[in-house]
């Protein structure tokens, strides 16, 4: 150790109290740093999670024709001409045949899962009680695969739906609705006058409100003998990929290989996207000012104790002690404390988001409040701190190596 160590480190026993309040104010900082940064980029998983319990990363399905012509085209000639109730016709809906798409997108190394569903707006009769409701036909293996479904039953087993062609499982707030519970007996009618028993083998809660007061699922071989459809027949093929957040790009690889509408996540849901942005920054904000603010407060200590000093100081140079001489002194002790504060500010960081992670929280398949431990978070915060405390201390310490000793000791 040098001397300018030695002076360093005297200074700083010297004070032990002064020390204390300076690594706590670092510490307080840091580990708020992280415990802000995790908490925000839990509740954005969540969310996120959440969200992708129905929607996939990209949907692929027949989409309405963007132009209907005109049926009769303006005559240059005065022709009279009478149409009674004019029509366009009908466009082909759904998707006929699924395997080759399905075929072609699973090539693709950056595609996860990919499944298929029939969805359907119906109708469900509990006796007199009659609500609208979505009705799902999905593959059960790879609806798994998709969205972990299985995972957020409250009752029953999701795979029974391979089992049961009678079989459907209610969201749990279209069950309350309804007033029906397991192994109980519902009609569906569908929009074509179809009516057909089933019994509710299964309830779900996904944490979204709007799919569960809504929602209703079956097998797709069942969906489709209920609708009169082949046995190729879908509405929509739903994709995930390894980032979700380069669905953008995939979908333009994967809108060459079919005439079908192709469309990202992103496209229906902007608004999720700019939450996630929104409080991602709100987060770094937060923690950037209380880092900030733990730097003020190592630069009053810095100052106070270049003061304090200020005859010894004097003393040093006239001694020999240059400026950088006196700058390596007191910035080694702001480093000092930015390292102390700093690993004890990722200990305390850590634990009290261990804790904030035990608090009881029920939605969805969520326990407990979401924290998300991410590694970056920890070295940034540390670097952070560790930067802030470093200018705290630099900035009196070259205050103090520009000072006349002879005007200090005169005076």
């Amino acid at each position: 150790m040098n001397t300018n160590r030695k002076i360093s480190w005297v200074h700083l026993s010297s004070k032990v109290k002064q020390l204390f309040v300076a690594v706590l104010s670092v510490t307080f900082g840091i580990s708020m740093y992280i415990f802000m940064n995790s908490f925000m980029s839990g509740v954005n998983s969540a969310q996120t999670q959440i969200t992708f319990t129905s929607m996939s990363h990209i949907r692929i399905y027949n989409d309405l024709p963007t132009d209907v012509h005109q049926i009769l085209k303006t005559k240059e000639n005065k022709t009279l001409v009478i149409v009674n109730n004019a029509r366009n016709i009908r466009y082909t809906e759904g998707i006929k045949n699924t395997a080759p798409i399905r075929e072609s997108v699973s090539g693709l190394k950056e595609i996860s899962a990919i499944t298929e569903q029939l969805n359907e707006n119906i109708f469900i009769r509990n006796g007199v009680t009659k609500i609208n409701a979505s009705l799902s036909g999905v593959d059960v293996e790879n609806e798994d695969r998709l969205f972990h479904t299985s995972e957020y039953m409250q009752q029953g087993n999701f795979f029974d739906l391979e089992k049961r062609a009678d079989g459907i499982i209610l969201g749990y707030k279209l069950a309350q609705n309804l007033g029906v519970e397991m192994d109980d007996n519902i009609t569906v009618l569908t929009s074509d006058g179809i009516s057909r028993v089933f019994k509710i083998i299964g309830i779900m809660e996904t944490g979204s409100a709007s799919v569960d007061k809504t929602r209703a699922i079956i097998s797709i071989r069942t969906a489709r003998q209920l609708f009169s459809k082949n046995r190729s027949y879908a509405t929509d093929i739903l994709i995930n990929i390894n980032d979700f957040n380069k669905s953008k790009e995939i979908s333009k690889k994967i809108a060459a290989m079919t005439d079908y509408k192709v469309e990202a996540w992103q496209e229906g849901n902007a608004q999720l996207d700019s939450a996630n942005v929104l409080r991602n920054i709100l987060a770094v904000a937060v923690s950037f000012t209380i880092l900030i603010v733990a730097g003020f407060g190592i630069y009053n200590i810095m100052n106070m104790t270049v003061n304090e000093k200020i005859k010894e100081i004097a003393i040093l140079k006239a001694m020999g002690f240059n400026g950088s001489d006196i700058v390596e002194i007191f910035l080694t002790q702001s480093v000092i404390i930015g390292l102390i504060g700093g690993f004890t500010g990722l200990a305390f960081g850590y634990v009290v988001s261990m804790i904030v992670d035990q608090i009881p929280f029920k939605i969805g398949s969520f326990t407990t409040l979401p924290i998300d431990y991410s590694l970056t978070d920890y070295v940034l915060a540390f670097s952070f701190g560790l930067l802030i405390t470093a200018i705290a201390g630099y900035l009196p310490a070259r205050n103090a190596s520009k000072i006349d000793p002879v005007a200090i000791l005169r005076g």
